[in-house]
């Protein structure tokens, strides 16, 4: 192996032409040269330099290494340059990933942020709902995940992965805008019992359920999918009703729908989850810390 030192002392002595002038421009003894270089021939096996009268001349080894030298030093220089860029926050990849509102609400206003303010940190975005979000961050498919859980819901987190809590998305209920309870500013889910219902991802539905057992009944699901527009679309149509998150409804075209909060009030929790190792990532830490900053904006939503 290399001493990328010894490789730079050999330079300077092939472009000097002999150890003493390389020790003079390096500012070392000529001694310490001789012994690096006797160091990096040990190194590569073979001697570099061979004396002829008072000349030092480079061997054939030492002439291939020296045609490589330049590049090398090249190279580190790069690698150095590049390692402070990382560092100084200057340049940087993040894999987010997402679930569908999240990636059409937090996270624009997230890359916008970052956009402006760090352009060299480059967010690849990937989506998914959890748990699956969670499995792709395990699996090492993304540096950051989002995910969000309802009360009751015990998350499985593994104690080497961080959560960063972001905020409490109320839910609401997506109503036709000729529906009777479209002129109440709340609705309670049990004034729903007779209703046909559009359910979401199956945490969401899960929700649903779980919140109209509650109340001691069962939604009439008609039908599910985890495509916030669709759930618009169907709902517009008047085939069902559905439970949204607030996050969502400035996304919707709200001109065939409305949103209704719930009452009592219902909230889902958003959060973010990295490897505790990989929040000492300065790219990382500053995605967490935009996403961070636009959530607290939306607290109340």
């Amino acid at each position: 192996m290399f001493d990328s030192r010894h490789i730079r002392t050999f330079h300077e002595v092939v472009t000097a032409g002999s150890y003493s002038a390389a020790a003079r421009v390096l500012g070392y003894t000529q001694p310490a040269i001789t012994q690096q270089m006797k160091a990096l021939e040990r190194a590569v096996g073979t001697p570099l330099f061979t004396r002829v009268g008072r000349r030092m001349q480079l061997t054939e080894a030492g002439e291939s290494l020296a045609r490589h030298s330049e590049a090398i030093l090249g190279s580190l220089s790069a690698a150095q340059q590049q390692m402070k860029a990382y560092a100084r926050l200057r340049t940087g990849r993040v894999r987010l990933c997402g679930f569908p509102s999240a990636n059409a609400t937090l996270v624009p206003e997230a890359l916008s942020g970052l956009a402006k303010d760090q352009p060299g940190i480059k967010v690849e975005l990937l989506d998914g709902e959890p748990p699956d979000s969670l499995q792709r961050l395990l699996r090492g498919d993304c540096d950051i995940t989002l995910a969000f859980t309802y009360p009751g819901l015990h998350e499985e987190i593994p104690e080497e992965v961080a959560e960063v809590r972001l905020m409490e998305d109320q839910l609401t209920v997506l109503l036709p805008n000729g529906h009777p309870l479209a002129r109440r500013r709340a609705v309670q889910l049990a004034d729903l019992a007779e209703e046909r219902w559009i359910a979401g991802c199956p945490r969401c539905r899960a929700n649903l359920l779980h919140e109209c057992a509650e109340l001691g009944f069962v939604p009439d699901i008609v039908f599910a999918t985890d495509d916030n527009l669709v759930v618009q679309s169907l709902v517009a149509q008047g085939l069902g009703v559905a439970m949204m998150p607030a996050l969502v409804l400035p996304s919707l075209s709200l001109s065939r729908v409305c949103g209704r909060v719930l009452e009592p009030a219902a909230r889902r929790h958003i959060s973010a989850y990295a490897y505790r190792d990989h929040l000492r990532i300065p790219a990382n830490a500053v995605v967490l810390d935009e996403l961070r900053r636009v959530a607290a904006n939306r607290v109340g939503c």
